[in-house]
């Protein structure tokens, strides 16, 4: 599988993933149990997409979560305007860290 459909199948899925928690947070929050069901459907649909990829689960969640992570941080900021503490931004530094070994580190300590 190409390098290009990996990154979009990742992509693809976190936005899922963070649309379906933010569905499931509004509905929580006040605005109906409908968009509680529409997040639990989204929430779905991220599961399907990201096993389409052909990893051992392991691998497939630790990439998966450092994309997860830069995209659940931007829409908090550009989407719900947060202002995102330097920690948090260190943080996510280290969780991006973390992905790239998962995926990179079997070739340098082998």
């Amino acid at each position: 599988m190409s390098t290009l459909l990996v990154a979009v199948v990742f992509v693809l899925s976190a936005a899922l993933e963070v649309g379906g928690d933010a569905l499931i947070r509004r509905g929580l929050h006040g605005h109906g149990a409908w968009l509680i069901a529409a997040g639990f459907l989204v929430l779905g649909g991220y599961g399907l997409l990201v096993n389409t990829l052909d990893w051992d689960f392991s691998r497939l969640l630790g990439v998966y979560v450092a994309v997860f992570a830069v995209l659940s941080i931007l829409c908090g900021r550009f989407l719900f305007q947060e202002v995102i503490p330097t920690a948090t931004w260190a943080g996510l530094a280290l969780i991006v860290l973390g992905g790239l070994t998962i995926q990179f580190g079997q070739r340098a300590w082998h």
